[in-house]
């Protein structure tokens, strides 16, 4: 097989490789112990260094990152080839129904005045192909109607549970706000965003742990005195698990309310994020290299000096 198999620019030799390594005895003992289950982490792993290649404009890297990510489509097809649920062809052919189907301004009668309008036409239609293969399973399970999704909102269905948190919150917020459930602007956005910081710094402060905790100061609570013996107040450890939970979802609507903003101002806060750590790493190496050419490394400075060099590297980006 090794003296045969060659690379080549079409899809069908990729297709031979993954169904060399998944085929049993002969094939590669890690390929045949693979699942859908333990596939998938690569496959999410795969598109965000895609992304990252972009990001960095490096087109060359761009080729290879989307040749991985494209291998990870082989691979889950192959995985339900097996299973005699469909193959590589099925997801192609699905897929180009999909596109042909969602653009009737291109590959129809239909017309499309804007991208807007684009949009429009392309939520309809998704929305209809969605109630459609609902119903299908529904024909197929033999209950004649659609169930309730496990999640509890029909409006909400289908968000995948396991897309970037800040990624599903904008698309859960974005079918809320497509059934009229929105904010009007983003006034009352930000509004809600100051609301949400003072209730996060409320619950966050006592539990600075370089700051005095109102835990450790004989477990008084936010706004009232140390409880009593015979109060039904949780003490101990039971109290400090329920004050972290309480920092947790506090830190979590914060976190829901930015995504509202960004979703109104079209911004992708997944990419706005990585800009800010990129920054990050950018001007910390410039802290790094400074001090270098001291003779000194950032655990030999002290926080002034470093702050001093973060300044100047920050108004060397801007001039």
């Amino acid at each position: 097989m090794a003296d045969t198999m060659k690379p080549s620019r079409d899809i069908s030799r990729l297709i031979e490789i993954m169904a060399a390594l998944r085929t049993p005895v002969t094939g590669c003992p890690w390929d045949l112990e693979q699942s859908f289950e333990t596939i998938a982490p690569y496959t999410i792993e795969e598109a965000y260094e895609v992304a990252d290649a972009i990001e960095r404009h490096d087109l060359a890297d761009l080729k290879d990152e989307l040749g991985d990510l494209l291998l990870q489509v082989v691979y889950h097809s192959r995985l339900a080839e097996e299973q005699g649920a469909f193959s590589f062809g099925d997801v192609v052919e699905a897929v180009t129904r999909k596109m042909i189907r969602r653009h009737p301004h291109v590959f129809g009668d239909g017309t499309a005045r804007d991208p807007s309008a684009v949009r429009a036409t392309w939520d309809q239609l998704k929305a209809e192909e969605r109630a459609e293969k609902a119903a299908e399973r529904a024909r197929l399970s033999g209950e004649g109607e659609t169930r309730t999704p496990a999640q509890g909102s029909v409006t909400l269905a289908n968000v995948p549970t396991t897309l970037p948190a800040l990624t599903r919150a904008i698309k859960l917020q974005d079918k809320a706000a497509k059934v009229g459930f929105d904010w009007p602007n983003l006034q009352p956005v930000f509004e809600k965003l100051k609301e949400e910081i003072a209730e996060f710094e409320e619950v966050a402060l006592p539990r600075d742990p370089r700051g005095e905790s109102l835990l450790a100061r004989g477990g008084r609570l936010s706004g009232g005195e140390s409880p009593g013996a015979n109060d039904s107040v949780p003490s101990g450890r039971l109290a400090e698990r329920e004050s972290e939970g309480a920092v947790i979802e506090e830190f979590g609507d914060m976190l829901f309310v930015m995504a509202n903003i960004a979703r109104h101002l079209e911004i992708d806060p997944e990419a706005a994020l990585r800009g800010a750590n990129q920054k990050f790493v950018r001007r910390f190496a410039h802290i790094e290299k400074v001090l270098a050419e001291r003779g000194k490394t950032p655990s030999q400075s002290t926080l002034e000096e470093m702050d001093a060099l973060w300044d100047d590297a920050k108004a060397t980006e801007k001039s």
